[in-house]
Parts: structure tokens; C-alpha cells; sequence
């Protein structure tokens, strides 16, 4: 339970940072607890979008991935990015990601930082 936190903190964290540094990703809210609460939920569904979706759609690309090295990775990423934008918007969430290149650099921004802040942050095992 505690690595399902350190790892939604973790996404939170590197979607703000993708919201903060890139003008076609938005989160709005009324105030900046709606913001964290927006952010949290939409980490959520960031974080069941990659559980769920990315190993299916990975194991379907798997030759694309062979072909380009993995850089296929990055598209892959960026539809999973898209898809939380979309669950967000069905869900009511101030969340939105406006095109595919925004999802690439979006997607690239997320996973540097979520990177970044697993290393940092402790580990729940």
C-alpha cells in the first residue's frame, strides 16, 4: 500500500511538472486544493492507464519497438497521456492534453521526472 502512494506522489509530482512546463497540458481548478485534488485523481488514472492499458499496447507494438529501437516507447507514452485526458474529461476533471506532439513531450517531461522522484523517494517494499 505504501509503494501504490510513493507511486501515485510520484506521478502527481510529474504531471505537475509536465502541467507547469508545457501551455497545451492544462489543470484548472477554483482553488489550489481543487488543483492537488484534480492532480491526484487524474494521477490515479495516469497510474491505471499504465497498469492496465501500456503492458497490452506494449506487447502489441513489440515489433514496432524491435524496428525503432524503442523510441516507439515515446508514442506508446503519449497515447497513454492522451487516454488519461480523455478518462479525465468522462470523469469531469479539469485535465486536458491538447494534441499528439504536446502527448510526446508531455509523455517524455512524465516519465524523466517520475523517474526522478522514484529514485528519491523511499521505497514502500
Amino acid at each position: 500500500m505504501k509503494n501504490f502512494l510513493v507511486k501515485t506522489i510520484a506521478n502527481a509530482g510529474a504531471l505537475a511538472v509536465a502541467v507547469w512546463l508545457l501551455d497545451k497540458i492544462t489543470l484548472t481548478g477554483d482553488s489550489t486544493g481543487k488543483e492537488i485534488g484534480t492532480l491526484i485523481l487524474v494521477a490515479l488514472i495516469f497510474g491505471l492507464v499504465n497498469v492496465l492499458v501500456k503492458p497490452v499496447v506494449k506487447l502489441l507494438s513489440v515489433p514496432l519497438l524491435i524496428l525503432t529501437l524503442g523510441l516507439f516507447t515515446l508514442v506508446v507514452n503519449a497515447l497513454m497521456l492522451l487516454l488519461t485526458s480523455w478518462l479525465a474529461g468522462l470523469f469531469d476533471l479539469s485535465f486536458h492534453v491538447e494534441g499528439f506532439w504536446t502527448a510526446v513531450l508531455g509523455g517524455l517531461i512524465i516519465s524523466v521526472v517520475s523517474w526522478a522522484l522514484n529514485v528519491v523517494l523511499p521505497d514502500g517494499d
